[in-house]
């Protein structure tokens, strides 16, 4: 995770007296074998078992309804990779999970995710890339 590590001290940098958590949860992976499959990406099956179950216990953890307690909105970023942010949006907007491949993000992009307090979820931005120059944009 060298990259969102990176990521995260620039941004923390902008951000100063918010609190860092890092958790293997994010990490990069296989979240679950996509449909319609591709042949230009075949993980072996016990990937996606392992990191199958690792992403989803992130979505758990971190996806959730505020407290009904809270009175103030909260922002939380999370700097992860696209394998990660494209199965955590299906799963979030309730779509098919197994379609997260059919999304493509851009490194360094930004995905905005908003969750009610009545637990509709909207998707407000997904993989913008519209701050960096044309030059840096790039995909793995």
């Amino acid at each position: 995770m060298t990259r969102a590590t990176e990521t995260t001290e620039i941004i923390s940098k902008h951000l100063p007296g918010v609190k860092k958590v890092s958790t293997d949860l994010l990490r990069e992976g296989a979240p679950i074998e996509p449909d319609p499959p591709v042949s230009h990406w075949k993980p072996e099956a016990v990937q996606y078992y392992e990191d199958g179950a690792r992403i989803e216990a992130a979505f758990r953890n971190f996806i959730h309804r505020a407290d009904v307690k809270q009175e103030e909105d909260s922002y939380e970023i999370f700097v992860c990779h696209a394998n990660v942010i494209r199965y955590i949006v299906c799963r979030a907007l309730q779509f098919p999970p197994e379609g997260w491949l059919r999304m493509s993000l851009n490194n360094g992009s930004i995905t905005h995710l908003v969750i009610r307090p009545n637990g509709r979820v909207a998707l407000r931005t997904l993989g913008d890339t519209g701050f960096m120059p044309p030059d840096k944009i790039t995909r793995t």
